[in-house]
């Protein structure tokens, strides 16, 4: 089974969480399908990385999580 390091640090996953449960709920009121979409994924994808606490993308540019920072 795979492991994930956890690289986010507490408040940023909050923040992540918090703006992608937005970004789905603002999505609704797109006036075009595609922008509703694209929306929802994106709102998905930040807050699916906050609640897990990985970042793919802060992992490939080697972005550390700092114990002292929790």
């Amino acid at each position: 089974m795979l492991y994930f390091k956890n690289n986010l640090p507490v408040w940023e996953r909050a923040v992540r969480l918090i703006f992608g449960i937005g970004l789905c709920l603002a999505a609704l009121f797109a006036p075009v399908a595609w922008m509703t979409w694209a929306g929802i994924a994106g709102g998905l994808v930040s807050a699916g990385t906050g609640f897990v606490g990985f970042c793919p993308m802060c992992a490939m540019v080697g972005r550390r999580h700092i114990k002292a920072d929790t």
